[in-house]
């Protein structure tokens, strides 16, 4: 088996470019360490690093973002991380994994397989309430927020850079306020500190090198590549799941 130090510093490096720009990238992390360590334990060690490069992510794209979808999203992902604190302990990770799983793979299929003109969505509230409950369940429990935020944000086709500080900004009031949960459930005790602390160094590098990547792609580009990430992120989130339902060690 790869060492684990080498796979969290390869996995703090995808998080920071997903805060610089490539948003799919970072919910990929966790299910990735989850192959080779307890799921928890990468949760709990990676969210001091996504916490950090969040910051990093909004000063870059600070002048880039829909306001009208911060609005409604932010308060939208606090109700649903408040409502991950209460329910972790009692729901089995494999639902939540298999179900974050099935949305992105909905969004997916939906768009690959539409036929004739897409029609562009507007920011209203109803429809970001409820993903953006979905987003704060989901990046509470496995930092798989990206499926539930992805199928509102992506249908109002915005620009690279105003989607891009969008999410920027929302996860990253959306992940600190993860901490006062974690502390509650003891997702934080006995965290390698000096680790966590170059594995923040990797993430802002990160960072800054998803930020280039995104200033250089089109637009159509960008958005093929995001929804193949997604896919990529859904179907490893369903198999994860899937295996831990049944009782087979991952």
């Amino acid at each position: 088996m790869a060492d684990p130090t080498i796979l969290l510093f390869i996995a703090a490096m995808i998080v920071g470019m997903a805060k610089g720009g490539l948003a799919s990238a970072a919910a990929i992390a966790v299910p990735f360490l989850s192959l080779f360590m307890n799921p928890i334990t990468a949760a709990a060690t990676l969210l001091p690093v996504y916490i950090l490069t969040d910051w990093v992510g909004v000063w870059l794209y600070r002048h880039h973002y829909s306001a009208r979808n911060v609005k409604i999203l932010v308060p939208a992902v606090l109700l649903g991380v408040a409502v991950a604190t209460v329910i972790t302990p009692y729901t089995p990770e494999s639902a939540l994994l298999i179900f974050t799983g099935l949305i992105g793979l909905w969004y997916c299929l939906r768009s690959w397989l539409a036929r004739g003109v897409h029609t562009k969505t507007e920011a209203a509230v109803g429809p970001g309430l409820f993903w953006g409950i979905l987003t704060g369940i989901a990046s509470f429990i496995t930092h798989s927020g990206a499926p539930p935020s992805q199928a509102y944000l992506l249908p109002q086709r915005l620009p690279k850079l105003e989607f891009a500080g969008t999410i920027a900004i929302v996860f990253a009031i959306g992940n600190l306020a993860k901490l006062p949960g974690y502390l509650v459930i003891g997702q934080l005790d006995g965290l390698d500190w000096p680790l966590i602390a170059g594995l923040s160094v990797a993430g802002i590098l990160g960072t800054v090198l998803g930020r280039w990547l995104v200033a250089r792609l089109s637009d159509t580009n960008y958005v093929k590549i995001i929804q193949v990430l997604l896919f990529t992120l859904s179907i490893m989130l369903l198999i994860k799941g899937g295996l831990e339902l049944f009782g087979t060690n991952v």
